[in-house]
């Protein structure tokens, strides 16, 4: 590719987006639009055009560095900070058959490369090398179960579960990165404990850094498709909190460094976006905080927090909505 200066911004790049997993991430979009080996009823693009697991090239590496290259240019002009590089394309990164040499290329701009993955193509060891340089990759694990895994992820014909979980067991063993695994939760399709339970159970065999639990906020592909209630959120959290010490809810707020601002109300929202809190755990933040000790109580008249019993524990979650 010549040196010439792009007069637009390069389509292989969007953002930065602000994300509570890689702060402001510079996304990286090098495949085909929908071309993946799911077709998900959750997708927020939609119904996949090109279903397939035949991974061919996509994008030249070079010309993908000469983009990410400008693109961070501008940025530093304009005094922006990028805290990751992530592959987040509107596709599965891994059927790229030339994502090993760009996730090298682009490690050379020293800033923290990460990769976004189904997981559904771990198995194959070139792809398993592909991602070997990526500072960190997030491996999605929807369903343990073969009905609940074809009916939420709707998988390309070919592919076979118990290779698949097997991919990410010989991944996790063999990657030195960083880890993490991401679960969508879907109301009345893998949210009760028949799911939850075996899926915890092959996340305790994984031992991810982080289990995130995301829930379906924007528009899906399938009609229908809805996000689970508060009670069957915390549920999943305490479930897979027995199994993985680090569990984190994402359900599409930002902004939640803990770091108090000063509002009481604003932080104890950030928090339950993340984790629920037990009623003591509550109490104390409040009397730290110096807030009123009715205030949790106050916010849930208001509609802010709802408050939710598991295991005999009192749990404050914040309130989901989709405004």
């Amino acid at each position: 590719m010549n040196n010439q200066s792009f007069s637009a911004e390069p389509a292989r790049t969007f953002g930065p987006v602000p994300s509570r997993r890689f702060g402001r991430s510079l996304g990286i979009n090098a495949i085909a639009p929908k071309t993946c080996t799911y077709s998900c009823v959750y997708c927020q693009l939609g119904t996949t055009d090109h279903l397939t697991i035949r991974r061919t090239p996509h994008c030249d590496p070079g010309e993908l560095h000469a983009d990410v290259k400008w693109t961070l240019e501008k940025l530093r002009k304009n005094g922006t900070p990028i805290d990751y590089l992530a592959f987040v394309p509107d596709g599965e990164p891994t059927l790229e058959a030339h994502l090993g040499d760009q996730v090298q290329l682009l490690s050379q701009f020293g800033i923290p490369v990460a990769v976004i993955t189904n997981a559904s193509l771990l198995h194959d060891p070139d792809v398993r090398r592909a991602l070997m340089g990526a500072d960190r990759v997030s491996v999605k694990v929807d369903a343990v179960r073969h009905d609940t895994w074809r009916r939420i992820d709707r998988p390309h014909g070919d592919l076979r579960l118990e290779t698949v979980l097997d991919g990410v067991l010989q991944f996790a063993h063999e990657y030195k990165g960083e880890l993490d695994t991401e679960t969508m939760l879907v109301k009345d399709l893998n949210d009760s404990a028949d799911d939850l339970l075996p899926l915890s159970a092959f996340l305790k065999w994984l031992q991810p850094h982080t289990a995130y639990l995301s829930v379906p906020i924007r528009p899906p592909a399938v009609h229908g498709v809805e996000i689970p209630a508060e009670d069957a959120l915390v549920r999943a959290h305490q479930i897979f909190s027995a199994a993985v010490e680090r569990v984190e809810l994402l359900t599409g707020y930002e902004g939640t460094t803990f770091d108090s601002k000063g509002n009481t109300e604003d932080d104890l929202l950030a928090i339950t976006s993340v984790h629920p809190m037990r009623s003591d755990q509550v109490a104390a933040f409040l009397q730290k905080s110096g807030a009123e000790p009715d205030l949790a109580e106050w916010m849930v008249g208001q509609g802010k927090l709802r408050e939710v019993i598991y295991g005999e524990q009192r749990f404050f979650v914040r309130r989901l909505t989709l405004d």
